[in-house]
């Protein structure tokens, strides 16, 4: 029975003639059909992925050298264009739209001779912290079917986390690959705002959102990163100047400059144990011979709400363009004018999450409301900027809690919607402030679900990122608190 370690392990295992990427993908076909409870998939590429692998399996027994990703098996968020397939960001608005061109950063994979497998369920439109706000209904937490995966991208998490393919594509806006990465104990990157194309990713905040990749050894992540970021024409807002990432593992005898946010440890509703966890990391750093300082930090309680004041005004304009005529379901309710269309339409296509922000988001922008809510958030954005590029003068990394708790129970925050938006105060910090996260997983909490902790670097340093988390994974991993 084929097992996946790493992709050099499974090249090495295909060059030797030992497996063929049939076989692996008949393999993991096989674990999607029995884990289908999960609910992890929206759609399945069976026989696509099955003619693509013949086809390397050919092209290598005719000694064609491999490509980076040859059968590489990975699934991609059903928010990632890919041409002639359907994407609907988990809304009945978009019920069987089919992609007409796919996304650069996919098709970058793809010409590495990846095979996609499938597109995976999601919050819909990316708005969500549990993977229950899908129109193809809630994703199930492997570990524990009581319990929720993390979202937005909960269906990419779990399909890692319960060997459906080797490594997934997220999307992540608030936190919604390191979240779910977190909850599902596996590794989740948010990359540097500007690194990896945007361009076929449908968006919810265009000043956030990010494709971010899904995976179990740090070395798998980051030659997927190192594929994904290249330049693209079709994304203006791509980094203009971008550092050539290769990666190298962490050498022993490099130290390290650590900052711990204080207040992130004491704010209120953390879990004892992770922040007993995130501590005790810092003093084994600290007897590692690393720098770790336990540092003040005065704008968390604002970034939350400057968070969802700027996501939900970009929300409102983003999903005005589903309106039923360009994009989107039709009603079939008689409409007496064009108003009560466009009404009917986007009340039956649009799930009651995304309702809420797009209302959000047109109040926060409204005349008289403007300079209250949105000018407000836009200057503690910049006051979080400045704050980390003094932080960034004198340390390596920030460190980070990834959620003040471990999986939530399924159901949880359905009367208390804000307990589920207060639970994105440590993953939004990097997405209002662009930069690049790591979420690893390093501890088990007494109730048997995993958690681990966030790295945070400069921007565009995702070469140290990879390097920190390589040496957390590989030296400081705790089975149990």
């Amino acid at each position: 029975m084929f097992s996946f370690s790493t992709i050099q392990q499974y090249h090495q295992q295909l060059n030797a003639a030992e497996i063929s990427c049939e076989a692996v993908v008949q393999h993991y076909l096989t674990q999607i059909k029995q884990q289908q409870h999960l609910n992890a998939f929206i759609e399945v590429y069976e026989t696509e992925a099955l003619q693509k692998a013949q086809q390397l399996d050919a092209l290598r027994k005719a000694g064609t050298p491999l490509k980076k990703l040859h059968g590489v098996v990975i699934a991609i968020k059903d928010v990632i264009c890919y041409a002639g397939h359907k994407v609907s960001a988990a809304s009945n608005i978009l019920q069987n739209f089919e992609s007409l061109y796919t996304a650069t950063a996919l098709q970058f994979l793809i010409d590495e001779d990846a095979i996609i497998i499938g597109n995976c369920n999601c919050d819909e439109f990316a708005m969500g912290s549990t993977n229950e706000n899908s129109y193809y209904g809630k994703v199930l937490n492997a570990l524990d079917h009581t319990k929720v995966p993390g979202g937005s991208s909960g269906g990419s998490a779990v399909a890692v986390q319960a060997g459906m393919c080797m490594l997934s594509l997220g999307s992540d806006t608030g936190g919604s690959v390191r979240q779910p990465a977190d909850f599902c104990g596996i590794i989740g990157l948010k990359p540097s705002y500007g690194a990896i194309s945007r361009y076929g990713l449908i968006a919810y905040a265009s000043s956030f959102d990010q494709i971010g990749i899904f995976g179990t050894t740090v070395q798998d992540v980051a030659l997927l990163f190192s594929i994904m970021h290249q330049p693209d024409v079709m994304d203006s807002t791509m980094l203009q100047t971008t550092t050539a990432f290769n990666f190298e593992p962490h050498h022993p005898q490099k130290k390290y400059k650590f900052a711990f946010l204080q207040p992130t440890l004491q704010t209120k509703g953390i879990d004892v144990e992770i922040a007993g966890a995130i501590t005790s990391l810092q003093v084994q750093l600290h007897q590692g011979n690393h720098l770790t300082d336990v540092i003040d930090f005065e704008y968390l309680d604002y970034i939350v709400p400057a968070y969802y004041v700027l996501t939900t005004a970009e929300a409102s304009s983003n999903l005005s363009r589903y309106d039923g005529i360009r994009y989107g379901h039709q009603s079939a309710l008689p409409a007496a004018n064009l108003n009560e269309f466009y009404l009917h339409n986007r009340t039956e296509g649009f799930g009651d999450e995304v309702k809420k922000r797009i209302m959000l988001g047109t109040f926060v922008l409204s005349t008289g409301y403007y300079d209250a809510f949105y000018n407000k958030a836009q200057k503690i954005r910049r006051l979080l900027v400045d704050q980390v590029t003094k932080i960034f003068e004198t340390y390596d990394a920030i460190i980070l809690p990834v959620c003040p708790t471990t999986a939530f129970n399924i159901g949880q925050n359905d009367k208390d919607p804000i307990a589920t938006y207060l639970a994105d105060i440590f993953t939004v910090f990097a997405n209002l402030t662009g930069l690049p996260a790591l979420a690893v997983p390093l501890f088990s909490h007494s109730n048997n679900m995993p958690f681990g902790v966030q790295i945070l670097t400069n921007k565009n340093h995702e070469v140290i990122l990879h390097q920190i988390a390589d040496m957390l994974m590989s030296e400081y991993k705790i089975t149990a608190v």
